[in-house]
């Protein structure tokens, strides 16, 4: 039987209340709409259900919109499209393909809704195919299609293609044209498509408003948005303000961003989807977490993206407070990777370790797998951790998921391994990454081979950089000079802080400066590096003065540190470091009285002491060690075994150092508080409770004191174990009674001869060697003839000091240097007949070698009487 054909009327009425609804964006009504439908015996026409399937589809139920299409007896050709449109649309592509195989007789509608639901595949190319094989290349809304298609998967030169080709282009395709532009970079061409634009629809201007966004033309994309409002009759979109909202956010306006929220308020825009995420990202990043939280709750959780989630969670790390953020994360109806990730780092951001580590437990059993994004940000927490057993298993981990070739994830890896202490198996890991690596790569493996006492190597390294042309960073340049600083290479710190500037165009921060005034300060430069503070391009901050105050208590200068100290306070009133270190100063010089008033004024003013602990991990429990640690359960075996090791070391020569002791106290009470400091304790446990030939692994949060550092280098030879020591500073590898830190001061007696000047002295001078490079550092000298103070200089100009200088004996062990040497205070070398002679005088007679020498230099200068009545002042003490 046939059924009667609907009132045309009422037929067009509920046509135009579905259309009423979509206008009025109001999809609560479009059910009662359908249930008058079915009352009225309508919903058996074609036009009507595909009405109501458009409404359905447009305001995102696709499943009604489903079940309305199975539910016709009679379908056409625009049906399919409807709901094979609304399929492609959400990205729902193997239904969109079913549908589209069931299609009678497809159009150029079917083809173009195909094309945008396939147009992440590979099959694009074969629907192009077909596309021009039955002729519908000529439709301008498939050629549109087509080169959408083209453009979100990067493929420009055949998006390009299909434009040149096209005959008709329209308003859609004049879109495409400026999305391709901005796709590629090509602001200004897009900018002048835009401008030629007669016609203009809402996509024109979110194409180029998106596109300055994604650019990152944030205040462009700002000032259209407000020419649209002026200028346009068009009302922004949904599309429009999320655009808008994140140029705010990344501007950080957040005063903007709240017009905008007031012009949503008063379009009575929908805010439950990706409007409604937006602002939320950007309330998040402009510091309004409290409204932000506020929007969340009147949207729910179910409609926040990642984005979103991630913008609130960053704003709640800044706050410090982590737990609303877990609290949003738990309530997630379904977390991907990105969240998991997301939480993860919050956590590492917020020092809180082991509430990651237990986080990405639960990931690796009940999460989805983890990418290499968590697994680089799990490796921070190991480095964090400072945990090798970590590290490692999650290594094995991203083995495993084939995630180890990632840069992100060896870069972590070096990151991590010199954290560890392990600065071989960084070496590794970096010397796999040959082709591979960036920057990152590259400044990592730097700083770790810097922290590492290896400074040579990371110089070589950046000069390596250098010469494969790879631009380095601010971060890099801190490498750079923390590896100058270690190694004492003053002139080339000079060097790279002025390439950094002059080369690269990078501007000093205050961990460049804070280098500089600490190599300056170790190299015992003092007048330079209070030149450099005076002079610097930023303020000096407590990292600045409190590199200064470090160099004067290795060298005592008091009056110096007084300064420093005072400058500390002055930007840090309670900074306990900059009491401390004065006091220790004081100390160190003798002088207890005032010692003890700085001590007093940290009492007085409440300024607690950082206190020095010592930690190691064995298996997967953290011990940790304070000096003179009574709190310990294995508290006796410790002190028994330490007290053996103590007697042990003193009879291979080690002499404890009563000076590190800083309080006026006998001799052999300071060698108890010595014995029992945190590291050695940490040491005595780790020999307790680790295999034989193990290496160990020692973390300190302050400066290893010298006569640990004396004591463990005899400690390693005694055990036979390579000991790894972390403190604050650098990290010290101690094997077979020495240290990687190479550090010898050494006493040496020279004669520096300066033509230029005029003038011959004899100079008593301390040498530090350190990887074969020797700094004087300090010098005091009698004149002759002249009057010229060797306060510094350096001899990097020699390829290896002990290779230049020959004749040398450790005197009470100090280096003894003999008069076999020469070089100058501004740099310059002596010249061949100086050379020469001082060689034959070393060939006859080493034994008035010194004397010979000065009498030579002065008969060099001055000529024979003057060089004879300068000999002579010497004979009678003067020189």
């Amino acid at each position: 039987m046939q059924n009667p054909p609907p009132r045309t009327s009422q037929v067009d009425l509920y046509a135009s209340i579905l259309q009423t609804s979509l206008n009025t964006k109001n999809p609560s009504a479009i059910k009662p709409i359908h249930a008058c439908i079915v009352k009225s015996g309508l919903h058996l026409g074609v036009f009507l259900m595909n009405n109501l399937m458009n409404a359905y589809a447009k305001t995102g139920f696709v499943s009604d919109a489903r079940r309305v299409f199975d539910g016709m007896s009679v379908k056409n050709v625009s049906s399919y499209n409807t709901l094979l449109s609304a399929c492609a649309k959400k990205g729902m592509i193997r239904e969109a393909l079913c549908i589209f195989n069931e299609v009678p007789e497809p159009d150029s509608v079917s083809w173009t809704a195909m094309i945008v639901a396939i147009e992440a595949l590979d099959v694009g190319r074969k629907v192009h195919s077909f596309v021009v094989k039955l002729g519908l290349s000529g439709y301008v809304s498939v050629a549109n299609s087509l080169v959408n298609m083209y453009a979100k998967v990067g493929d420009v030169g055949t998006a390009v293609a299909v434009l040149d080709r096209m005959k008709l282009k329209n308003v859609s395709t004049w879109n495409a044209i400026i999305s391709l532009h901005m796709q590629t970079g090509q602001v200004e061409r897009a900018l002048a498509q835009f401008d030629e634009m007669k016609e203009r629809d809402v996509i024109s201007w979110n194409s180029m408003i998106a596109g300055y966004n994604q650019c990152g033309f944030d205040a462009k994309a700002l000032n259209l948005f407000s020419e649209m409002l002026k200028e346009s009759k068009l009302r922004p979109d949904r599309y429009t303000l999320a655009s808008v909202l994140s140029s705010c956010a990344n501007l950080e306006d957040i005063e903007i961003g709240k017009q905008i929220h007031a012009h949503i308020i008063r379009t009575e825009l929908d805010t439950s989807g990706a409007v409604g995420n937006a602002l939320i990202s950007m309330y998040s990043k402009c510091g309004g977490v409290e409204i932000a939280q506020k929007l969340l709750q009147k949207c729910g959780t179910s409609t926040l993206n990642i984005i979103a989630f991630t913008a609130l969670l960053d704003g709640y790390i800044k706050l410090g407070d982590i737990n609303p953020a877990r609290q949003i994360f738990d309530s997630l109806q379904e977390c991907d990777v990105v969240a998991w990730t997301a939480m993860v780092v919050g956590y590492a951001q917020n020092g809180l370790n082991n509430d990651a580590m237990e986080l990405f437990r639960s990931m690796i059993k009940d999460g989805p797998v983890p990418n290499n994004y968590t697994l680089a940000a799990m490796l921070s927490v190991s480095s964090n951790l400072a945990s090798i057993n970590y590290g490692e298993q999650i290594h094995s981990i991203a083995i495993k998921l084939g995630e180890a070739s990632s840069v992100s994830v060896t870069n972590a890896l070096i990151n991590m391994y010199a954290k560890a202490g392990s600065i071989n198996c960084a070496r590794k890991v970096f010397s796999l990454i040959q082709q591979r690596r960036d920057s990152v790569s590259w400044t990592s493996m730097i700083m770790a081979l810097a922290q590492h006492g290896f400074g040579e190597e990371a110089l070589q390294l950046f000069e390596n950089m250098l010469a494969l042309e790879i631009t380095p960073d601010h971060i890099t340049y801190v490498g750079v000079l923390s590896a100058c600083t270690h190694v004492g290479l003053v002139e080339r710190g000079r060097r790279y802080f002025k390439m950094m500037k002059d080369v690269h165009g990078i501007e000093p921060t205050s961990s460049h400066c804070a280098c500089m005034i600490d190599l300056f300060g170790r190299a015992g430069l003092f007048a330079e590096a209070q030149d450099f503070i005076e002079t610097m391009p930023i303020e000096p901050d407590v990292i600045a003065w409190g590199s200064l105050l470090a160099s004067c208590k290795v060298h005592k200068n008091v009056e110096l540190a007084a300064i420093a100290a005072e400058r500390m306070l002055s930007v840090e009133p309670n900074n306990s470091g900059a009491y401390s270190a004065l006091a220790n100063v004081y100390s160190a010089c003798g002088k207890w009285e005032e010692a003890a008033k700085i001590r007093k004024w940290m009492k007085d003013r409440q300024v607690k002491k950082e206190q020095g602990i010592s930690w190691l991990q064995i298996k997967s429990e953290v011990h940790i060690f304070g000096a003179d640690d009574a709190l310990h359960p294995h508290r006796d075996a410790i002190y028994q075994t330490i007290a053996k090791i103590w007697e042990e070391i003193k009879k291979m020569g080690f002499v404890p150092d009563t000076a590190s002791v800083l309080h006026d106290l006998d001799l052999e009470l300071k060698e108890q508080i010595l014995k029992h400091h945190s590291e050695k304790l940490a040491i005595a446990f780790a020999l307790m409770n680790t295999p034989d030939n193990s290496t160990l692994r020692i973390m300190k949060n302050l400066r290893v004191c010298n006569d640990c550092h004396s004591a463990i280098k005899f400690i390693s030879k005694l055990v036979n174990r390579e000991i790894i020591v972390r403190d604050a500073t650098r990290f010290h590898h101690f094997k077979d009674g020495s240290c990687s830190c190479g550090l010898l001061k050494s006493v040496i007696f020279a004669g520096y001869f300066n033509f230029w000047l005029k003038c011959a002295c004899y100079v008593l001078a301390f040498l530090t060697l350190t990887h074969n490079v020797g700094t004087v550092h300090r010098g005091e000298k009698t004149a002759v003839a002249g009057d010229y103070l060797c306060s510094s200089s350096s001899l990097s100009i020699f390829p290896s000091p002990k290779r230049q200088v020959k004749a040398y004996s450790i005197v009470g062990g100090s280096l003894e240097i003999r008069w076999n040497w020469g070089g100058s205070v501004d740099r310059k070398m002596w010249g061949f007949w100086p050379w020469l002679t001082i060689y034959g005088f070393n060939l006859f007679s080493r034994k008035h070698l010194d004397l010979m020498s000065k009498f030579l230099l002065r008969f060099t200068v001055y000529g024979f009487w003057s060089g004879l009545t300068a000999y002579g002042f010497t004979l009678i003490g003067f020189s």
